[in-house]
């Protein structure tokens, strides 16, 4: 027979129930982590087309799938600059590179250490630098050492600092982003080889496990230790990325024992105690228990009290003032960090927890993601339509793909920006936009890549084939009024970029060589494609944060059938055209190239409003502008009006545009071409008081002025 389950056991699988309810289950965790290893790869493909010598990597409980919608988990991203050659023993130096030593003597705490330049010609110290070095300090012993405040420059508008990360904030909708820029070594840290030879009781971590951290070698992030000698001078040095292939390999219920820690750490120790543990700590307790445990204890039916133990372990970490670093336990994660007076408290609150937690009561009490009332209604506690009245919709799984999706849009929206800058900057658009085109095509063709390698240059090459195509498309209005074979192919190629902006792009080049018929027939087809019930809006231009409390039910929904390759059917990205594809942009988008005055300038932001110089739309506003058009040169009037009204609903109605102060300015031109001039105004009115700076509708106000007093027609 079997045996009976006790009381905890059965509370252990209904809270395991009620994770996997909110997403902390094998299928969502690994799409999380495919998610966010799939924007790595696009982000890394991106920095090398930009020539840049820098990997990105996504570490924290995002790309680990250790989180929950209301956890809200920053994205935490490092940017490892290559540049440099840091070594840590002589052996590895380079000639003609420029190296940097890792130094650790009495003065670096465990796990910090100090960056010394060496020559290039001969493996020596360095022993002079340059008065005008910002970053660069001669110490005590004559050692020419890089400060940390190297990277400082490097953060563009951010709002504030965490340690080494320029922070990001985020909002009720958003995930705050930190930012750390850091130096990469290749070889693993002196200091945590002992680990390499621990052998835990569960075999855990496996020795593939620890084979495979060892090459992914270390980095040094720009901060010191509070309790250092040299704060400004040190660097910590970091094991991320082996610390999320140890994440990376634990089960289920393991990952559902650290979610728990950080909701019980959110809900009931920070708010008491000043946030002095953290999730790292957490993570770092997981970790020693699971190395310290049998593998066969981390079951389902085991959960409530592994979580306890955990608790325990972390309470006498705080008891002892120590909590040691995974890899490098000499490293005390708790040192300095609680003082005389909080210590007291936080072990009574701790010892609270872990009393609390024997019967569940503990679990109660938590609303993150109504983990209390999902559990109360779990074991029965309390009815099941009390749940179904109060969450509904909230927090389904098909809500995390849809978020999840938006992500990896959002990432493509900002990263086809940052190629357009590039291409803009280099002078020469065509070439440097097929230089982009050939290299990706040849490497995709050419070069071994991984599956998510291959799909984040899948989602990459249609936006620029689209952007060459344009270019190419312009040139040749300009020249034989007629589109080239060559651009028509490489439209072909960036149609389903997403729904709609590669097929917008070619109605806009066809509306402009005066194909009428070719231009109606695709519109149509796009608007038939585009359900207004499921498709989203995608723009980065303004850096606003991804918001997703107007985002669509249908939208969710359907991202829950599928995975990356929902971005052509349910993403709808503006559309983006350089100066140089001014042939392919009817007259009445031009003006947007146009939308600074002086004045305007100095409140423009270099970084960040570079794209302020070309013409960008929201993709539905536009289809609807374009039928207007075309109908109108069809003088088909009955479709040319419908068509106008349709822009003036979208407008009024959809919530997520990036763009509507354009969409208004497009919509005013239209007013005046019915010889509706009042109407006219008001809607450059309106544009003006969406978007006060930066907005050409103040040249479209002062044309029409001019026209309403004097009579006269301006010439477009």
């Amino acid at each position: 027979m079997s045996q009976t389950p006790n009381k905890s056991q059965i509370i252990s699988m209904k809270l395991s129930e009620v994770l996997g309810d909110i997403g902390v289950s094998e299928k969502m965790v690994m799409k999380r982590r495919r998610t966010f290893m799939l924007m790595e790869a696009v982000e890394n493909t991106t920095l090398r087309l930009l020539g840049k010598d820098i990997n990105s990597y996504n570490f924290g409980s995002q790309s680990e799938g250790s989180t929950t919608m209301e956890l809200n988990s920053d994205i935490d991203t490092l940017y490892a600059y290559h540049n440099l050659n840091v070594i840590q023993n002589l052996s590895e130096w380079k000639p003609e590179a420029q190296n940097i030593l890792m130094v650790q003597d009495e003065t670096t705490p465990p796990g910090y250490c100090l960056l010394q330049f060496l020559q290039k010609d001969v493996p020596l110290p360095i022993t002079a630098v340059r008065r005008d070095e910002k970053h660069v300090v001669v110490d005590g012993k004559g050692r020419v050492l890089m400060k940390n405040t190297f990277f400082d420059h490097l953060g563009v508008n951010y709002d504030g600092k965490n340690g080494p990360a320029h922070v990001y904030q985020g909002n009720a909708q958003t995930n705050a982003q930190d930012n750390v820029s850091a130096r990469y070594c290749k070889s693993w840290p002196t200091e945590a080889k002992p680990w390499l030879l621990k052998q835990g009781i569960g075999g855990w971590p496996t020795e593939d496990i620890k084979r495979y951290c060892k090459t992914t070698g270390c980095f040094v992030v720009p901060v010191g230790s509070t309790s250092g000698k040299n704060e400004e001078l040190e660097w910590r040095i970091s094991t991320s990325h082996a610390e999320r292939c140890l994440m990376f390999s634990l089960n289920i219920t393991q990952i559902r024992c650290y979610v728990l820690m950080k909701m019980i750490l959110k809900t009931f120790i920070n708010p008491e105690c000043n946030d002095v543990i953290t999730s790292f700590m957490c993570k770092t307790v997981l970790f020693h228990y699971i190395h310290n445990t049998k593998s066969a204890e981390w079951q389902a039916d085991n959960l409530l009290q592994c979580l306890k133990s955990c608790l325990s372990k972390l309470q006498n970490n705080v008891e002892n003032g120590n909590c040691p670093h995974f890899i490098v336990p000499q490293n005390n994660l708790l040192k300095g960090k609680i003082s005389a007076s909080v210590k007291p408290k936080l072990t009574a609150i701790l010892q609270s927890l872990m009393d609390r937690c024997t019967d569940g009561d503990l679990l109660q009490s938590i609303t993150i993601d109504c983990l209390g009332l999902r559990y109360m209604v779990k074991m029965g506690i309390l009815p099941d339509i009390l749940l179904h009245k109060t969450i509904q919709h909230y927090n389904s799984p098909s809500r995390i793909h849809g978020t999840l999706l938006g992500v990896i849009a959002t990432l493509l929206s900002i990263y086809h920006v940052a190629l357009l800058k590039n291409i803009m900057e280099g002078g020469n658009e065509i070439e440097q936009s097929r230089s982009f085109v050939d290299t990706l095509v040849r490497r995709y063709d050419g070069m071994a890549l991984s599956r998510l390698e291959k799909s984040a240059y899948i989602l990459l090459i249609p936006f620029l084939c689209s952007s060459l195509a344009s270019a190419i498309a312009s040139h040749d209005l300009d020249i034989n009024k007629t589109i080239s074979s060559h651009a028509l192919a490489l439209f072909s190629a960036g149609l389903n970029s997403d729904l709609s902006s590669g097929k917008l792009k070619l109605t806009s080049a066809l509306y402009c060589s005066g194909d009428m018929d070719r231009t109606v027939c695709i519109l149509q087809n796009t608007e038939c494609e585009y359900d207004k019930k499921n498709v989203e809006t995608i723009c980065k231009c303004w850096k606003k944060p991804v918001t997703y409390i107007h985002v669509r039910q249908g939208f969710f929904d359907k991202a829950s059938t599928g995975s990356k390759e929902l971005i052509k059917y349910i993403t709808s990205f503006c559309v983006r055209f350089l100066p140089c594809e001014m042939k392919c942009v009817p007259h009445e988008l031009r003006y947007e190239m146009y939308r600074s005055t002086q004045e305007d300038m100095f409140h423009r932001n270099e970084d960040k409003d570079y794209w302020m110089d070309w013409a960008v739309v929201d993709s539905l506003p536009y289809l609807y502008f374009l039928q207007y058009k075309t109908f109108g040169h069809l003088q088909k009037a009955t479709e040319q009006q419908r068509a106008l009204t349709e822009l003036i609903q979208t407008v009024e109605t959809e919530p997520n545009l990036g763009h509507r102060e354009t969409a208004l300015n497009l919509i005013g031109q239209c007013m005046e071409q019915e010889n509706r001039q009042t109407d006219a105004l008001n809607f450059y009115v309106r544009s003006l008081n969406t978007r006060e700076r930066n907005n050409v509708a103040k040249i479209h106000i002062c044309r029409l002025l001019n026209i309403l007093i004097n009579g006269k027609v301006a010439d477009k």
